[in-house]
């Protein structure tokens, strides 16, 4: 059956089948306009860990979205789905957790990142995160160059680098939107290379990555602090401090996104850790934080995104920790179909 057979035969007011795709949709990586890879990976986690089984549970969840999209007639046309679980990675990342964690509890026992027994299993994780790297980085080129608009469904923060790699070959320039209450900027945190805490600082290794922005950040260390103050304005963050006084002021969240898309060159990429957000709406996230952002602000800071003519090039969705209420999935799902469509609208995706 072609796309448009399927199109045809599908009816957009019914439930989501048990066997159905991303958000009940009948399209599969073949027929669909935009992929979403899953990577089912939080060996790195300082703190809770579970954000692995995220793209599973997002992907049930997922089929409760009801799919009229506010301004985009029949968005769902266009074409979404989440490529299969890759298992093996899944299996993987159980395995490496366990590292993961006996170094964690060695170094927080005063334990040194340079004695024996630590520095051999740093030396095997970091050498396995790298490989997932390139697993990343090879799934988002082969499905680029069949003119797959493409995604990333975490895991942890650290699973979007192979993508964000992949694009930066792809284009001369872009920046990225980062929503956040981190700043990610920390070197090989806890001796992880490729830590969830140092996803910014491995993206702008990359000449293409010309500016970051952070919106929400509000959990910040010193030396993250002097990287973003040294960076000549190649980092830029609006802390969710400032942004809440200035509402206080009377500053309109209007004014403020128009400032921080202001910041941003014609192609953006979209890294949302969902812990930007109000923690009432991801209490299950690996690292929750008081403050952050409400569902409805960060949908239109991404709105004014593409109202303003940029191009959304690529996104992540990560840290969303599945609970048994099935609540911090749902507000994943969701803000994944936001994310979705309004990537499809900026790349001309509708008439």
């Amino acid at each position: 059956m072609n796309k448009q057979e399927k199109i045809d035969e599908f009816d957009p007011n019914g439930p989501g089948l048990t066997d159905s795709g991303l958000f009940g949709l009948p399209f599969d990586v073949e027929d669909a306009e935009l992929v979403l890879l899953p990577v089912p990976w939080d060996v790195t986690t300082s703190f809770s860990d579970g954000t692995s089984n995220a793209p599973e549970a997002i992907l049930w969840a997922s089929k409760q979205v009801d799919l009229y999209y506010s301004g985009i007639k029949d968005a769902w046309k266009m074409g979404l789905a989440l490529g299969g679980i890759p298992m093996e990675w899944a299996d993987l990342n159980k395995h490496y957790r366990k590292k993961a964690q006996s170094v964690i509890a060695q170094l927080e026992s005063g334990a040194s990142t340079t004695s024996p027994e630590v520095a051999s299993l740093l030396s095997e994780i970091n050498e396995q995160c790298l490989e997932l790297v390139d697993y990343v980085y090879s799934r988002s080129v082969s499905l680029i160059e069949q003119g797959k608009m493409v995604g990333i469904l975490g895991g942890d923060h650290s699973t979007p680098l192979g993508l964000i790699k992949a694009l930066s070959e792809k284009h001369e320039s872009f920046g990225i939107l980062q929503i956040d209450a981190h700043a990610d900027l920390r070197e090989a945190y806890e001796g992880f290379e490729f830590s969830h805490a140092s996803i910014m600082t491995n993206a702008l290794k990359l000449e293409s990555v010309t500016k970051l922005v952070s919106v929400g950040v509000r959990d910040i260390c010193q030396a993250e602090m002097d990287t973003i103050f040294t960076s000549n304005d190649r980092i830029v963050a609006y802390f969710d401090a400032e942004i809440k006084s200035k509402a206080f002021n009377g500053v309109n969240w209007n004014e403020t996104c128009d400032q921080i898309v202001g910041e941003l060159p014609q192609k953006v990429y979209i890294s949302f850790d969902i812990d930007g957000l109000d923690p009432m709406l991801c209490p299950a996230t690996g690292t929750p934080v008081p403050g952050g952002l409400s569902f409805e602000q960060a949908v239109y800071l991404i709105k004014q995104v593409v109202a303003s003519g940029r191009t959304i090039i690529g996104f992540d969705l990560v840290e969303v920790g599945p609970s048994e209420s099935g609540w911090d999935t749902n507000v994943g799902a969701r803000l994944l179909y936001h994310l979705c469509n309004q990537m499809g609208l900026s790349n001309g995706k509708f008439a």
